[in-house]
């Protein structure tokens, strides 16, 4: 571990992000152009105090956890994240699996959507990221570990995963997740992380087992769906799925599909700033229903 250069890494970094670049108003006092450390203790679900002694070169080696928690506040390329870990004394994120960090392009943009709901997904479903509007809606996923990082399994493994669903919707929604799982794998023939999620789940979901016997294949792109919010009731959401170009990652954009659900995604914020004052909103937080696309 490069405590110095590190420290000096971490402060440049922040001293160069612009608190627009992150959601943050630039109130008519603020005498710093950049983000201050509680800014980015906040992003980065963290404590100030931990910020502080790590950019004065003062704490212990910082998890993988915590590595990737500051890439995303500070909205590192993937080659600044690299170097981050390097400097902490761990092995960066593997390019491709279940260890990848949300691209800082589509961090930026879930920054720039506001209050409308988004997510980063890998191709695999894991939430990477999400924006403070869909943490209020489907909750926080982005600390979940092992096979429940991925929204399939959850789905196939966990009745709460289904119950954010309609019944009437239900089949349709599990046909769409196996065929997209189906489109992964042949994109991603011989890869181990995807062959060896199949036959867990293969091996815990008979009804998983059935479908993946049929072989439809089909991307997802767009959707309509209903969500059921223990707070808010009925959500008839549109779901749009922007691709990167090498398909590893998507950034999941969910609107309202009519007034009502407008209006209750509306009565959800205002929930929100009561119960999590803004940058308070985190883990455990909200309820833990499942991403809407994924």
């Amino acid at each position: 571990m490069h405590r110095d250069q590190l420290a000096d890494f971490l402060r440049r970094r922040r001293e160069a992000i612009r608190p627009a670049e992150v959601g943050i108003a630039r109130g008519p006092r603020r005498r710093t152009t950049g983000l201050r450390r509680e800014e980015v203790a906040m992003l980065a679900g963290m404590s100030v105090d931990y910020v502080v002694r790590i950019e004065q070169g003062r704490s212990s080696q910082p998890s993988p956890q915590l590595l990737g928690a500051l890439a995303r506040a500070l909205r590192l390329s993937d080659d600044e994240r690299d170097h981050l870990f390097h400097l902490a004394g761990h092995r960066p994120p593997p390019a491709d699996g279940v260890a990848r960090q949300a691209r800082a392009g589509l961090v930026r943009l879930l920054d720039l959507l506001g209050d409308t709901p988004a997510l980063v997904l890998s191709d695999l479903g894991e939430v990477l990221a999400q924006n403070r509007a869909a943490v209020l809606l489907t909750g926080d996923h982005t600390d979940l570990t092992g096979d429940r990082r991925y929204a399939v399994y959850r789905w196939f493994t966990e009745p709460a995963a289904r119950a954010v669903s309609p019944p009437e919707e239900r089949e349709h929604h599990t046909r769409r997740l196996v065929a997209d799982l189906r489109a992964v794998a042949g994109r991603r023939s011989g890869d181990p992380v995807v062959a060896g999620l199949v036959d867990r789940l293969r091996a815990a979901s008979a009804d998983f087992r059935a479908l993946w016997a049929e072989h439809e294949v089909a991307v997802r792109r767009s959707d309509r769906k209903t969500l059921l919010h223990p707070r808010v009731g009925r959500l008839l959401m549109d779901c749009e799925t922007l691709v990167t170009p090498d398909q590893g990652q998507e950034l999941l954009v969910l609107t309202p599909a009519d007034t009502a659900t407008r209006e209750r995604l509306d009565l959800l914020r205002v929930l929100g700033v009561e119960e999590f004052p803004t940058g308070a909103v985190g883990r455990g937080s909200p309820p833990d229903p499942a991403p809407g696309n994924s």
